[in-house]
């Protein structure tokens, strides 16, 4: 992965270029190609380490749910916080996120963990580190990414306004400090993870995005996979 050849969309590109020119990434990249070198398995497969930032456009962010690394077991991973590919057992944490919906809005569980609808209406699925090795957990939490995704989120905290930030857990919520809360709505829960208990349940995040977004003359999510 190059820094300069980078598979980003040229809008994400233009935005974040002093991050694609700074040392860290080219470490960043060099350390990447390394693993693959040594026949370490990356996930998510390089097509879609930036699935997120392809899919929403910077202008097109209504909608920040942030996830720390990307699922570490095969087939999993897809370059979307939280989501997996249809046809893959979904996790823990996205089960609780769908029993959330279906007391907050009354959404349908769905038999499937792809979030890609989602993400096509402006949800931006950001992971904090967007890449990690097969069957190691939080393996690339010292790669650099976090200076790239904490770029990403000053960036759309200072040149847009009335974006819905979901901070789930505490390392999400330490991420606050990157945002303007003045221009912004955060919003702030428990982690979804079954390791937290049942305290993600009842935040009703849903459906307050939702009525900041109309509030603010913003198109609604239809949060229903």
């Amino acid at each position: 992965m190059e820094p300069r050849s980078v598979n980003i969309s040229p809008e994400w590109r233009q935005a974040l270029s002093k991050e694609f020119e700074s040392p860290y990434f080219d470490q960043l990249s060099l350390s990447l190609k390394q693993a693959k070198a040594e026949g370490k398995t990356i996930y998510p497969p390089g097509p879609l380490i930036f699935n997120a930032y392809d899919t929403v456009a910077p202008d097109a962010v209504k909608v920040v749910i942030l996830g720390q690394d990307p699922y570490h077991n095969p087939g999993e991973a897809m370059g979307l916080s939280f989501s997996v590919p249809k046809g893959v057992k979904v996790p823990p944490s996205l089960k609780n996120i769908y029993k959330e919906l279906a007391t907050d809005l009354g959404c349908a569980v769905p038999n499937h963990g792809d979030l890609s609808s989602w993400a096509n209406q402006g949800v931006f699925l950001l992971n904090a580190f967007l890449t990690v090795e097969k069957n190691n957990a939080g393996s690339h939490r010292n790669s650099g990414w976090h200076y790239f995704t904490d770029a990403t989120i000053q960036y759309l905290s200072d040149h847009f306004e009335h974006i819905v930030f979901m901070l789930w857990g505490n390392f999400a919520k330490n991420k606050k400090v990157l945002i303007n809360g003045a221009k912004h709505l955060i919003l702030e829960s428990a982690h979804p993870s079954p390791l937290a208990g049942n305290a993600f349940q009842g935040c009703k995040h849903f459906s307050k995005a939702n009525s900041y977004l109309k509030a603010h003359g913003r198109n609604e999510i239809n949060w229903q996979i």
